[in-house]
């Protein structure tokens, strides 16, 4: 499949899916207002599949591939910012697929519509008890968390374990407080998660990023890498939305001071062209190497490390470079996109989230870099 149309059919048909995109884009405002993605979009969200997307299909899911994923979420981000960055964590098999077997039948027993958000950071000690561990302490950035029926916390198990765990519980078991205060992205509802004193089985805590108990060809794909990609993939659908309202507001409308119309004016037509060039090329850089990394996987291998990289440096490229050109965008309209109330200013905002994140920061560059010359990465990195 091209990786330049999204194929509808795959979510529910091209009227139930655009019939969503219309709706995200006339109550983006309420999503700000109330810090989170209203139940019924996230119902909604269920109803196309989102959330099963990725589930294997004797749990009752879709079994898409990475790409078919990526372009749904990329899609969604364009009619909102933090709309496509809740549905991107419809990649939640994956990190789920590290518990137990017997657990993941447990998960998606009644449905595979499971809706799942975590806050990682900071891990808190956990005491080994009777039953599993004792899980109490607080967690930020748990997007999505205001329609998750599942969430996991970041723990650090008292048994020696170097590397820090997930503790799944059912939602009602923690409290979400309502920190999310900021630049952009505040539909996303990334609130912090409380926990008091509750005990976890140990078969429901996993290592993020360890070893999948599924073997499926999803679980093959690099999971870290992919939870970076489904992140900056939002900014791809930010870029290609700012580019469209530019080109609309040019339509026909002259300036207040008997200027050019804006798609007039030479240095909007150059700057836009650099920005249109920077988004395609980005692109296609972004999924060229997640269909390297998949064609590896359906042929019966792995992704190599150097695969592995690149789409870590895919991803965080495509989210300064799309963050760059909506920048463009929004300079060239002048006082015009300055108002919050206009979509570019949102844009801008929420673009200025994405480039923020641990995933896109300049350390991806150096790990990247030093494979090229034959040097290992930071520990993490792949």
């Amino acid at each position: 499949m091209s990786s330049n149309v999204i194929d509808k059919n795959l979510w529910g048909g091209a009227v139930e899916f655009d019939s969503l995109l219309a709706d995200i884009r006339t109550r983006r405002q309420e999503f700000e207002d109330q810090k989170y993605i209203s139940q019924d979009i996230i119902e909604r969200f269920k109803q196309i599949g989102v959330y099963r997307a990725l589930v294997p299909k004797r749990f009752g899911g879709d079994e898409k591939s990475p790409m078919e994923f990526l372009q749904m979420v990329e899609a969604i981000s364009a009619a909102d910012g933090s709309s496509g960055w809740v549905a991107s964590f419809g990649m939640n098999p994956v990190y789920l697929a590290s518990l137990p077997v017997e657990t993941i039948e447990k998960v998606w027993k009644e449905t595979p519509d499971v809706v799942f958000a975590g806050g990682i950071f900071p891990p808190q000690p956990a005491k080994r008890v009777e039953g599993g561990f004792q899980v109490k302490g607080r967690w930020q950035f748990g997007s999505g968390c205001m329609g998750a029926s599942v969430c996991g916390v970041g723990i650090m198990p008292d048994d020696g374990e170097s590397l820090p765990r997930m503790a799944v519980m059912p939602r009602e078991k923690l409290t979400i407080e309502h920190t999310w205060d900021v630049i952009g992205m505040v539909g996303t509802g990334s609130h912090d998660l409380v926990v008091d004193n509750v005990v976890v089985p140990e078969e429901w805590t996993f290592t993020r990023g360890g070893k999948p108990n599924l073997n499926d060809p999803i679980f093959k794909y690099p999971s870290l890498a992919f939870a970076a990609q489904v992140l900056s993939v939002t900014t791809l659908g930010l870029a290609r939305e700012a580019l469209d309202v530019v080109q609309e507001m040019a339509a026909g409308r002259k300036s207040v001071t008997g200027a050019p119309n804006l798609g007039e004016r030479e240095y909007v037509q150059i700057e836009i062209a650099k920005a249109e060039a920077k988004v395609r090329s980005s692109r296609a850089f972004f999924y060229e190497v997640t269909e390297d990394a998949w064609s590896a996987i359906t042929e019966g291998g792995a992704p190599t490390d150097h695969q592995i990289s690149m789409i870590r440096l895919a991803a965080t490229n495509l989210t300064h470079e799309c963050a760059e050109a909506i920048r463009i965008a929004y300079q060239v309209t002048g006082m015009t996109g300055a108002y919050n109330d206009h979509p570019l200013s949102r844009i801008l905002r929420d673009s200025a989230m994405c480039t923020q994140h641990a995933f896109m920061g300049a350390i991806t560059y150096k790990n990247a870099g030093a494979m090229c010359f034959g040097h290992k990465p930071l520990p993490g990195y792949l």
